[in-house]
């Protein structure tokens, strides 16, 4: 048990440190923004860093994909960089590149959220048959849940990072379940791609296609029914399961 837990405090430590050090890139950067327009605006300081990102030729992909990840873990809003990604890398590159950076970033959350507070939150409910039932029937069919949360737009999309990793999905699920942006991302790059002047990202100004729009309300509607049937269902199975081994069945059972 000893020898298994260390690798894990090497592995926290070095995350922590990773994400330390990406938030110490950018602290310089949030705080000259800061100064200048006498309070710091997210929306603001992402279409500056997307302005600057236009202008650095080739690395400016991978300056986006590190820009996405930081925005990712720090709860800055990603909407402005995926319609700002369609302005500067085009439809095609531009979907590729947020959903690189949108993975890794939403997989540096989860595991921030499991190894800093997944065991906070275990011995919280672990008196609680009823919610460690859930949360072993929600890591059971973890794949399904997590792509469907991804297709819909309902579900905040950097809180969630952070609030699977308090449940027992397992980090492939997780992170194959994260193909569920893919159309999302899409459409929103394609319409950020109307507005050609980043300026207009964010704003009232922008342009949009209504076929677009809509088919993102119809897929998000649906997504958001079928996760919350799916969800239902499981968490009923759970409870019922949790309620017939317990707790006669635990107190007579020989030790």
């Amino acid at each position: 048990m000893l020898a298994r837990q260390a690798p894990t405090r090497k592995y926290l430590h070095v995350l922590g440190l990773t994400v330390l050090t990406f938030l110490s890139a950018a602290a310089p950067v949030l705080a000259q923004d800061s100064a200048s327009s006498g309070g710091f605006n997210p929306q603001e300081f992402l279409r500056n860093a997307l302005e600057s990102i236009q202008n650095l030729g080739p690395t400016g992909a991978i300056a986006f994909i590190l820009l996405y990840i930081v925005a990712t873990v720090a709860f800055l809003p990603g909407s402005v960089l995926t319609l700002g990604a369609g302005v500067v890398f085009g439809v095609a590159f531009g979907s590729l590149y947020v959903f690189i950076g949108a993975t890794i970033g939403a997989t540096g959350a989860f595991l921030v959220g499991r190894y800093l507070a997944r065991g906070f939150i275990a011995k919280k409910i672990e008196g609680n048959t009823k919610f460690a039932a859930i949360d072993e029937a929600v890591g059971r069919e973890g794949l399904k849940i997590v792509l469907l949360t991804r297709l819909s737009p309902i579900f905040p999309f950097n809180l969630l990072n952070y609030a699977y990793g308090l449940t027992k999905v397992s980090l492939k699920d997780y992170v194959i379940g994260s193909i569920g942006m893919l159309p999302g991302t899409m459409m929103y790059v394609y319409i950020g791609s109307l507005a050609g002047d980043i300026a207009t990202i964010g704003t009232g100004d922008q342009p949009s296609n209504p076929a677009v729009t809509w088919a993102i309300r119809i897929i998000g509607f649906i997504a958001t029914v079928a996760v919350t049937l799916y969800v239902t269902r499981v968490a009923r199975e759970a409870l019922d399961k949790s309620v017939s081994s317990s707790p006669l069945t635990e107190e007579t059972a020989p030790e």
